[in-house]
């Protein structure tokens, strides 16, 4: 994809390879203030990890290492073939358009057409409209200034281990959130072992009010869309 190049680089260059939590991270990130947060929820997330030597507090122990094992699975999916962002864009449209009848779909792409934001599909299938709504989006993203906000610039061995809980600690965050938000979203991400990605796009999502879709018009759809390339 498009974009691919850029999330694994940026992924590799800070060895968030998730196959353990004490890999440093080595970020590039533009504010103190984002540095700050991201340090804050990594502390948090360690300090939960205390929880383990308590009886009482197993369940909390327990979600964490999921969380974990979940985020591992997402990363190891984003190294292996790259398109994380464009399946879980094609997951969220195959949501919105579910029950869109050809009617619909071609009037989206008319109203789309009409504030210059031209879908590249062949013919008017559902199937070829997801995919081409996704790719457009996926084009449109700025993949490598979303990741360079969620991660600031570390140094030192606690700083580097609190920077990788932090970033875990933001995904697990936007995953349960979403779980909230949209279930059938979360569920078909979780189905794929994505939702611990979700993340990475969900700065779009929020400034799009993509969630917004599943009660909105097709002209409300259309706006979202817009918002999401634009």
């Amino acid at each position: 994809m498009y974009y691919q190049n850029d999330v694994i680089s940026y992924l590799q260059a800070n060895n968030i390879l998730a196959l353990k939590l004490d890999h440093a991270l080595t970020g590039v990130g533009k504010a103190v203030a984002n540095q700050v947060d991201i340090i804050g929820s990594g502390a948090k997330r360690a300090l939960y990890y205390t929880s383990c030597f308590t009886d009482e507090y197993q369940d909390v122990c327990q979600q964490q290492k999921t969380e974990d094992i979940r985020f591992r699975k997402g990363v190891t999916h984003l190294l292996q073939n790259g398109g994380v962002v464009y399946d879980m864009l094609a997951i969220y449209f195959e949501e919105i358009f579910r029950y869109k009848t050809s009617d619909q779909l071609e009037h989206i792409k008319q109203m789309l057409m009409a504030v210059n934001v031209h879908i590249a599909a062949n013919s008017l299938t559902k199937a070829g409209f997801i995919l081409a709504t996704a790719t457009s989006v996926a084009v449109g993203m700025n993949i490598n200034h979303d990741l360079r906000a969620i991660a600031g610039r570390s140094a030192g061995t606690f700083v580097t281990i609190a920077g990788l809980y932090g970033i875990v600690q933001k995904a697990a965050e936007s995953a349960n959130c979403l779980r909230f938000t949209c279930p059938n979203y979360y569920s078909a991400l979780y189905a794929q072992e994505l939702e611990m990605m979700f993340f990475l796009i969900e700065p779009v999502f929020q400034r799009a009010g993509a969630f917004e879709a599943q009660w909105a018009s097709d002209d409300g759809i259309a706006d979202i869309i817009t918002r999401m390339i634009r």
